[in-house]
């Protein structure tokens, strides 16, 4: 959101000293004026553009994330009854750890993207919320289950495995 009323705050600059310009013209105004005003134009019209080639990015960095998980989510359906079976008891030994260190369901949501591996700014892209907010749920997570971090989180789940 911010970066649309960036973007509307180039623009408007931009369409503005543009209009000035050209009354600076018709008026006889001194050249190195219209030269300075013209380089404002130009400045936040390339800043303007920076910034939709930007957000263009990331939103097809996003799509591509949701598309991958996506297609992660269909390959974990295609493996075995065996697996299957194993995967969903996983699945609930770590829900209920969640649920034991008290995680909203919001925290949970994290936790398991955590998991899975992603970035703070994947997840923040997959859950359309700040990466602040991903960081500091983290952190509540990290807190709660009373680990050091990322790392840590996730071996917690893993070193029952490797017993």
């Amino acid at each position: 959101m911010k970066d649309k009323v960036i973007l509307l705050v180039l623009i408007i600059i931009m369409l503005l000293n543009f209009s000035d310009v050209i009354t600076d013209i018709s008026l006889g105004v001194p050249n190195w004026h219209i030269v300075s005003e013209s380089l404002i134009v130009l400045v936040s019209g390339f800043g303007a553009l920076f910034l939709i080639r930007d957000m263009r990015a990331r939103t097809l960095n996003t799509i591509r994330l949701k598309q991958e998980l996506v297609f992660s989510d269909n390959k974990l359906r295609d493996i075995s009854e065996e697996m299957r079976s194993a995967r969903h008891e996983y699945s609930n030994v770590i829900h209920t750890q969640f649920e034991q260190w008290v995680l909203t369901p919001s925290e949970q949501d994290v936790a398991m993207l955590l998991l899975k591996g992603l970035s703070f700014k994947e997840i923040s892209g997959v859950r359309n919320t700040k990466e602040k907010t991903v960081r500091q749920q983290a952190s509540v997570i990290y807190s709660k289950a009373n680990v050091e971090g990322r790392h840590e989180f996730a071996a917690w789940f893993l070193e029952d495995f490797m017993g």
